[in-house]
């Protein structure tokens, strides 16, 4: 499986791809500056606490390399993956300033990719490593939001 930005980045790009041949979908664009910029603003922010709570741990961020820590700070404390989601709003700032609908649509496939193919694996290697304590963040804490 492709690292996860790269999964988020081809998802951006193929909807712009889609954007670009397919019908347009008419939607409305007063608020697509703020709400773009509130999403993007608000990816950026979870991606820069997460990044902070891994080095505070100082373990990787790497979702392919063995984690030597268990995050349960930071954003850590609402989310089970605040990097995702971060990206996810990020993407979906971008698209709505760039008012591309069909890109946004394929954000939800690549929530699904995410979800199963990546956060799953991570699941299960995060709970062979950390057992009962990561059992127990896993129960009181969301995957996503």
């Amino acid at each position: 499986m492709a690292p996860p930005p790269l999964i988020y980045l081809a998802g951006l790009a193929g909807g712009f791809a889609l954007d670009a041949v397919l019908p347009p979908i008419s939607i409305p664009t007063g608020l697509a500056i703020p709400v773009g910029a509130a999403l993007l603003l608000a990816g950026g922010l979870l991606a820069i606490g997460f990044i902070r709570a891994f080095r505070r741990a100082r373990t990787t961020i790497n979702p392919y390399e063995r984690s030597s820590a268990l995050v349960t700070t930071g954003p850590y404390r609402l989310s089970r993956n605040p990097g995702y989601l971060g990206m996810a709003l990020a993407y979906a700032g971008i698209v709505v300033l760039a008012e591309a609908p069909w890109a946004l649509i394929v954000l939800v496939g690549v929530l699904i990719v995410v979800d199963r193919g990546v956060i799953a694996r991570e699941e299960r290697c995060l709970e062979a490593t950390f057992g009962e304590a990561y059992r127990r963040y896993k129960h009181r804490t969301r995957r996503w939001i």
